[in-house]
């Protein structure tokens, strides 16, 4: 059985988090999204557990999550963060490039990142992403620091929702508005 710290629960905190808001924001109809599942095939199953123990992914996953806000489709991805430096290598050039062409068919995309040493939440716009994505592109740090981050961007916490980050996507439509 994988321990408490293994790289399988890494994140398990995280969507649970995110999937307790996105609970709220359906019963308070803001909000449809759901999480979507990796495909997976079993290779070993423990049988007395009735647990797999073995299988490989069938797919490239895309998004953690898909779905709807007030008629505007959104997906992001929910990543775990223990430190102030945040590796590009957590993100895969297919999830950039579905996001990317999610986009282009009127869609919003983003990354929920959750600094677990700060216990901070941050909405990184797809727009941020890329500058920092192209930099590393061409040669330049392959991560972004903490520091990098635009402070309008830290989810605050609010009104029983554990991840609120409803207004952050209303201040990023409202950017391409402009």
């Amino acid at each position: 059985m994988p321990s408490w710290n293994s790289r399988g629960l890494r994140g398990s905190a995280l969507e649970e988090m995110i999937n307790l808001t996105l609970e709220k924001y359906r019963d308070n109809r803001l909000a449809l999204i759901q999480k979507i599942p990796t495909p997976i095939t079993p290779i070993q199953i423990d049988k007395v557990k009735r647990h797999i123990t073995l299988a490989y992914f069938e797919q490239k996953s895309t998004v953690d999550y898909i779905g709807v806000v007030q008629g505007v489709p959104v997906c992001f991805d929910a990543k775990e963060c223990a430190v102030d430096t945040f590796a590009l290598a957590n993100i895969h050039e297919h999830q950039v490039e579905f996001m990317k062409d999610f986009e282009g068919q009127g869609g919003i995309s983003f990354f929920l990142i959750y600094y677990s040493k700060r216990d901070e939440y941050y909405y990184l716009r797809l727009e941020e992403l890329l500058k920092f994505w192209n930099r590393a592109k061409e040669g330049g740090r392959k991560s972004f620091r903490f520091e990098e981050l635009s402070a309008d961007y830290f989810i605050k916490s609010k009104g029983g929702v554990f991840v609120p980050f409803l207004e952050l996507l209303q201040k990023d439509l409202n950017l391409r508005d402009e």
